[in-house]
Formats: structure tokens, sequence, C-alpha cells
């Protein structure tokens, strides 16, 4: 990708995407059979797998990411998933390995060694022992809007959800053996590095490329892939790219959350076709929000971002899901939005972690969330 690159190539690769299609990246951790800690054998486990796009490397050695093509529906990137998850599964445990899904790995030491290659070994350089506590995992939705000026849009209108999403998403309360007392303890790690978080407004496709050659010009941002916010434009993809959520242990986790940003995003289309685009939230006030999420998850309560009035998360969520419900029927993702509307019970996924980890452990939750990634039924 260009170091500089001009706001008319950026619209180009917008303009060309076919409108609300969908894709998925599930970042997965690969542990040791045995002792269940990570497994650094990604690059050997990729080997094994002959060059299949489906798969890649991250920059943790001990992490893969799974991807799927451009997709018409959830479903459709779902069983793609599926059948990515079955096929890692078979690879891995024929090298005595096991997968997981979740935020962070819960008794895992704090660091872990990178892969090789001159990208990784530069990053390493760059961020020093910061780079190396990135062992952290991510699922990432891919939304095509269709349009420049309309992707930008529902950039600056999405980035007052992404706590939203947040809280649906949490999966990470336990980090180095402990209960941190958060939902989620994933963002606090990837915030020890640069443009993470709430994104900044972009106004237009022009203030996008403006950003991109200042961070150029500055040495601090060398390719777009390194414009590393919750959610971001994504110039290869022509997408939306949604970076929020915490990776899920189940395929049907992740389908659910991705209806959700599905339907949120042609929400947020209609909207803006319709000449209703507010003006941008201040990124410190969505950043409260964002806090409680990382906190309490969904069992939080969140501020109006005009009025400051706070509601309970579960309120706000339950009355979101309602909303996006006819933008999922006419998208055929219905099902698995009502999927998302049930992990509001309880505490949510955080609170589910706990209770197995009082009952068997640790290890047994890590047990538990490899045995949940590795079935694949529908």
């Amino acid at each position: 990708m260009a170091v500089f690159t001009t706001s008319q190539s950026l619209s180009a690769a917008f303009d060309a995407a076919t409108p609300l299609t969908i894709g998925l990246e599930e970042e997965v951790m690969l542990v040791d059979g045995e002792t269940l800690l990570p497994a650094p054998r990604a690059a050997e486990l990729l080997a094994g797998l002959g060059g299949d796009p489906r798969f890649k490397l991250e920059l943790p050695a001990a992490q893969l990411e799974l991807l799927t093509p451009a997709s018409v529906s959830v479903g459709d990137a779902a069983a793609c998933l599926r059948a990515a998850r079955h096929d890692l599964q078979r690879a891995a445990s024929a090298l005595g390995l096991r997968v997981l899904s979740a935020g962070a790995h819960p008794f895992a030491a704090p660091t872990g060694p990178l892969n090789d290659g001159p990208r990784y070994d530069e990053i390493g350089d760059q961020f020093g022992v910061v780079v190396d506590a990135q062992q952290v995992c991510g699922l990432h939705v891919h939304v095509a809007v269709g349009g420049a000026e309309a992707t930008i849009a529902v950039h600056d209108m999405l980035r007052a959800h992404l706590p939203e999403l947040a809280a649906l998403a949490a999966a990470a309360p336990f980090y180095g053996g402990i209960d941190t007392g958060l939902a989620s303890v994933r963002p606090k790690i990837a915030g020890l590095l640069p443009r993470q978080g709430v994104p900044p407004a972009l106004g237009d496709m022009a203030g996008f490329a403006r950003a991109l050659e200042w961070g150029a010009q500055a040495g601090v941002v060398p390719e777009a892939r390194r414009w590393w916010w919750e959610l971001r434009p994504h110039p290869m993809f022509g997408t939306l790219e949604v970076r929020v959520c915490d990776a899920q242990s189940t395929v049907a986790d992740s389908a659910a959350l991705a209806a959700v940003v599905h339907a949120l995003v042609a929400a947020l289309r209609e909207r803006h076709r319709a000449g209703e685009q507010p003006e941008p939230a201040p990124s410190w006030r969505i950043d409260e929000n964002r806090w409680s999420a990382c906190r309490h998850g969904v069992a939080g309560a969140m501020a109006d971002l005009e009025t400051g009035d706070a509601q309970p998360t579960r309120a706000i969520l339950g009355r979101r899901l309602h909303e996006l419900r006819p933008h999922a029927e006419a998208l055929g993702c219905a099902a698995q939005l009502r999927d998302a509307q049930r992990r509001l019970t309880g505490g949510g996924t955080p609170d589910e972690h706990r209770a197995l980890a009082a009952e068997h452990g640790l290890p047994g939750l890590v047990a538990a969330l490899c045995d949940r990634f590795a079935d694949v039924r529908e």
C-alpha cells in the first residue's frame, strides 16, 4: 500500500465495494494440548495448512487469524468461519495443539514471543516490551457501506455506538491468573499502543487522506494498516472495519455480534441517505461509556452523549436491538440478532467465565473455551 494516499485513490476503493457485504476476521490463540498455555507455533501450523488463504499469521507467535470472504449475509460468513474453525482444529490436533477464542488467555504470562518477519520485527523494535504484551484476540467485522462519502459518514456516526458493541462482546475478565474485576481486560492491554480506542471523526475522505498523510510524514503510520483504532475505514477492502469486539468462544456468538454490526451499519447508512447525520460526538464522552463497557460489560450504565443522563446498559442495548430488527430482517440476520438479544440476560459472558472458573479453576475455563472452539455444529 502506498505511503501517501490521495483522497481520490481512497475514494475509488470504497466506491467500488458492493454495498452491505460482510466479512469476518477472528483472532485465535494456540495452546499446548496438555498445559493449556499459549504455544508459539503459529508459523509451524500455518505451514502445514499449505497456503490456505483463510489463515494468516498475527503478531503474537501463538496466534493465527481466520478470514472469511465477503459474503451477502451473516449466515454465509458464519458458515465460512465454521468451516475454517473445523479445518484449523483438525490441523492443530495433529500437532498436539488446541485452539481457543477469547479476548485474552486467563492465566498465561502477560507477555509472549512474536512471530518473525520484517514487519513484525519493525513493530517490535518500535514499541519494545509493550508489543510483547499484545497477547489478546479480537473479532473484526467488515461491512461495505458502498460509496466513499457514505463510508465516512457512517464511520463518524458509528463511533458513538462502539461502547454498546464492546459491552455486548466483553469476554476477558481474567488476565495473568487473576480476576481483573473488568468485563474485558483486552482494551486496556491494547491501549498500551497508540491509535487505540475511539477514533477521531474524519469528516470526509479528504480528512482520512490527510490523517494518513500526516501519519506517514511523521513516521508513525507508514501504512494504512497501522491506523489501529477500534473502528476504521479499510482501503484495501473498501469497508468499514469494526474492531471493538472481543473474540468469541463459539461461531454462534461471533455471528450474533456480526448481525448487530451489520444491521447497525445498514441503519446508519439509511440515516445518512435521509440527511439525518448528527454532529460527531466528542471522543472523550464516548470514552466514558467505553470505560463502562470495559469495567462492567452489559451490567453497567452509559450516559447520553448530549445530555449526560445515564441509563442501564442493558436497557440501552435492548432498545438498540429492537430498533435494528427491521434492518436485520432485510439483511437476513434476524435469527442472529435474537441471539444477541439473549446475551443481555444475566451478567453476560464475563459472569459465565467466572462461574466456570469458580467450579473448575482457570485451566478448566481454558479447556471449556477450547471445547467450544472445536464444536462447530450449527
